[in-house]
């Protein structure tokens, strides 16, 4: 027994050394080449979030008409940025690390993991951004701060979720990233990123579309980090719009199936990724 557990608490101890090391190069070698190097986790946020605030807030008037409206629309595109980036880069990280799983043995997950942990770190960046931004933007910050990094966590969760999901898929089928690039397009507009919910919400002939929307695992993560981190008395989460309670635990679910899906995939067919590519 004293043996296994040796044995267990040195594999462990190898795959989060192997797992630290993957989380630096992965996120060194994204700015590799670049003039202004890590900088760019930050300036390219803030870059699409000031086209964003132009065009959908200025010319369109996209907005809920509250003080925070700005703020909470950069809080969406840092979040929304790393569930993309997350999703997009796990999907390929497999293929892209092959050759190191052909020379290493070591588990998969931890390829993907470590992709989706780079993306973390860019987003922790770009909340202390969002933070500092909210002081100048009438943010109202209250206690519910404390529970942002539960809502983080379940952020991450469903994006590794998907993450493991497509990595396994983009191994037999590389038509999966042109297909997975259509369905977060789509996503991004079903998302109240851009708009405020209450523009679908208080619509007569919409008020149902709000809330299928507040249903979706995305959609209610960013709502929640938005209530809780910016503005409690202006954002709606999904148990202020949806009066079935039990159906408000319906995207919390989800995040917890899709991750547990995505596992279950995996390990299923990890084993033979090394063959195949």
């Amino acid at each position: 027994m004293k043996d296994f557990f040796e044995s267990l608490k040195k594999r462990y101890h190898y795959a989060m050394v192997v797992f630290k090391e993957l989380v630096k190069t992965d996120f060194q070698l994204r700015y590799q080449g670049s003039f202004l190097g890590m900088v760019w986790s930050v300036l390219k946020p803030l870059m699409l979030f000031a086209v964003m605030y132009v065009v959908f807030v200025k010319f369109l008037k996209f907005s809920d008409g509250t003080p925070t409206f700005p703020i909470s629309l950069l809080c969406g595109t840092c979040l929304w940025s790393f569930f993309s980036e997350s999703t997009s880069m796990g999907m390929q990280s497999i293929v892209g690390r092959g050759d190191l799983l052909r020379k290493v043995h070591f588990p998969n997950y931890i390829i993907v993991a470590s992709t989706t942990m780079g993306s973390m770190i860019s987003l922790g960046i770009n909340l202390c951004v969002v933070l500092l931004f909210g002081f100048f933007a009438h943010a109202h910050y209250t206690w519910r701060v404390l529970l942002v990094p539960f809502n983080i966590i379940q952020l991450y969760c469903l994006g590794l979720g998907v993450a493991l999901l497509l990595a396994s898929l983009f191994v037999y089928f590389r038509d999966v990233a042109h297909i997975w690039e259509v369905v977060l397009q789509a996503m991004f507009y079903a998302t109240p990123i851009i708009y405020p919910i209450s523009m679908v919400a208080n619509n007569p002939e919409f008020a149902w579309a709000g809330k299928l929307l507040m249903l979706n695992p995305s959609t209610q993560i960013i709502m929640d980090i938005r209530h809780n981190l910016l503005s409690p008395e202006y954002v709606p989460t999904v148990w202020t719009m949806v009066d079935n309670r039990l159906l408000c635990l319906l995207p919390y679910a989800l995040s917890v199936f899709i991750l547990c899906l995505g596992i279950h995939v995996f390990r299923k067919y990890s084993s033979k990724f090394a063959e195949v590519l």
